[in-house]
C-alpha cells in the first residue's frame, strides 16, 4: 500500500532528511587514508546523540551499526570495522535517522585519496543516474520512467545496475511501498502522485550486475569482484515537480 504524505508530513520528512544530509556532509570531510569505517560509525552515533535522533539502521532487522560502509566491491550493507581505508578505495556511506517518527535516508560514494579514472567515472555516472531518475519523479509520470532513466544512463556508459536490491518509499517507516528498481520500461508501472516520497538509490557495478551475500549475513558484494557505487536521495513527488528532501538547503 502506497501512503501519500500530507504537506506537514513532508516537512517533517524534510527535517529528518536534512539531518541525514548534514551528517553525511560531515562524514565526507573525514574520509582520508588511515581512517577506519568503525571511526566513521562512532562519529555518526555521537552526532545522532547530539541531534537527539535515532539512527535508523541500528537494530533494524538486527543490524548492529548506525552506518553502512561499503568499500570497493561491496555493494550495500557493508559493516564498519577497524580496517583502515587506503588511497584508491571508494567508500559508499548509507545513513538514515528517525526524527520524531519520520525517517530520513540517503547515500553517497566518496573517493579515498587518489582513485583511478575508471573509478571516478563510475561515481560520476552513478550520481548522474540518480539525478536523471529524480527528474522523472513528477506527478503523472510512471514508476518505469524513474527506473528506465537510471538504466539508460548506466548501461550507455558500459556499467550495470544491480537488480537484487531496489529503492523504496519512505515515511513513518524506513521501507514502504513502492519498490523502485533501477531498471525498467518507460510508461510502465504505477502512476506517480503528489504526496509520494521515494528513496531513489542507484547501485551500479563496474562489471556484471550479479551480487552475492557475504558470510556475515549483511555485506553484499559484486560477484566478479569489481567496484560498485551507490547514491541515494529521498524525494517528494509534488504538483510542481520533484523536491529533494535530503539535499542540503
Amino acid at each position: 500500500m502506497i501512503i501519500l504524505k500530507l504537506p506537514d508530513e513532508i516537512q517533517k520528512l524534510r527535517t529528518s532528511n536534512q539531518i541525514v544530509a548534514e551528517i553525511l556532509s560531515e562524514l565526507r570531510e573525514k574520509i582520508r587514508p588511515g581512517v577506519t569505517t568503525g571511526e566513521l560509525d562512532g562519529y555518526c552515533e555521537e552526532r545522532c546523540r547530539t541531534k537527539r535522533v535515532k539512527p535508523a539502521f541500528k537494530g533494524y532487522r538486527g543490524y548492529p551499526f548506525a552506518l553502512c560502509t561499503s568499500v570497493n566491491g561491496e555493494v550495500v550493507h557493508g559493516m564498519p570495522s577497524s580496517r583502515p581505508l587506503v588511497s584508491g578505495d571508494i567508500l559508499s556511506l548509507d545513513f538514515g535517522v528517525n526524527y520524531k517518527g519520520y525517517y530520513g535516508d540517503a547515500a553517497i560514494t566518496v573517493p579515498v585519496g587518489t582513485i583511478t579514472a575508471e573509478a571516478a567515472r563510475l561515481l560520476e555516472v552513478t550520481e548522474a543516474g540518480l539525478y536523471d531518475a529524480i527528474r522523472e519523479a513528477r506527478a503523472g509520470n510512471r514508476l518505469g520512467d524513474v527506473s528506465a532513466a537510471v538504466q539508460q544512463r548506466v548501461e550507455s556508459a558500459g556499467f550495470s545496475v544491480v537488480r537484487d536490491f531496489v529503492g523504496h518509499g519512505i515515511g513513518r517507516n524506513l521501507h514502504e511501498d513502492p519498490q523502485i528498481p533501477n531498471y525498467g520500461i518507460r510508461g510502465r508501472g504505477i502512476e506517480l502522485k503528489a504526496g509520494m516520497v521515494l528513496a531513489i538509490e542507484p547501485m551500479v557495478n563496474a562489471g556484471s550486475y550479479e551480487v552475492r551475500l557475504q558470510p556475515d549475513g549483511w555485506t553484499v558484494v559484486t560477484k566478479d569482484g569489481k567496484l560498485s557505487a551507490h547514491f541515494e536521495h529521498s524525494v517528494a513527488v509534488t504538483e510542481d515537480g520533484p523536491d529533494i528532501l535530503s539535499r542540503i538547503q
